[in-house]
């Protein structure tokens, strides 16, 4: 019998500053803990402004000095089959979750939600937009998204058993 498969899809606007430092600590996470071959895990935008660009300059920066490697990852906009592939498609904020629930398929079954309602610290809460602010956005992203992340994680793979 095959082993049980979860899928994470991490939305933000552009997919350059967000989501895709939420794929990163994801997968970094899962493959730590060996079980990144049961899950997919990828991010997208709600907007098609940086398709095919990577993350912007400073999420990778941030990222890189705490161990996670950004720089091969590509935006791309929120497609209608994400709706089916994805298990778990979780917005930075309630803003573009009110854009997902907009353009969800009727009868899809992907569970919407917030991503930092998988979070101890601060759930119902905006992940931050750390794109026109300083370093200590970034840092703050990367502090939400850790603790977010790990949560998560162990949340998906009790699922899993």
């Amino acid at each position: 019998m095959a082993e049980r498969r979860a899928g994470v899809l991490f939305v933000c606007t552009g997919n350059i500053c967000r989501s895709p430092t939420a794929e990163g600590v994801f997968r970094h996470l899962a493959e730590r803990e060996g079980v990144l071959d049961r899950l997919t895990i990828d991010s997208a935008g709600t907007h098609d402004y940086h398709v095919g660009e990577p993350p912007d300059p400073r999420t990778i920066e941030h990222a890189a000095r705490r161990g996670y490697d950004l720089a091969g990852l590509r935006a791309r906009q929120v497609a209608a089959a994400d709706f089916a592939r994805f298990d778990r498609i979780l917005a930075m904020d309630r803003g573009h979750l009110r854009l997902l629930r907009a353009v969800a398929p009727a009868g899809a079954p992907a569970l919407l939600g917030l991503f930092l309602d998988h979070s101890a610290a601060w759930p119902g809460e905006d992940m931050p937009d750390p794109y026109y602010g300083g370093s200590r956005g970034f840092e703050e992203v990367l502090d939400r998204v850790e603790e977010a992340s790990a949560r998560l994680l162990g949340e998906i793979l009790a699922g899993l058993r």
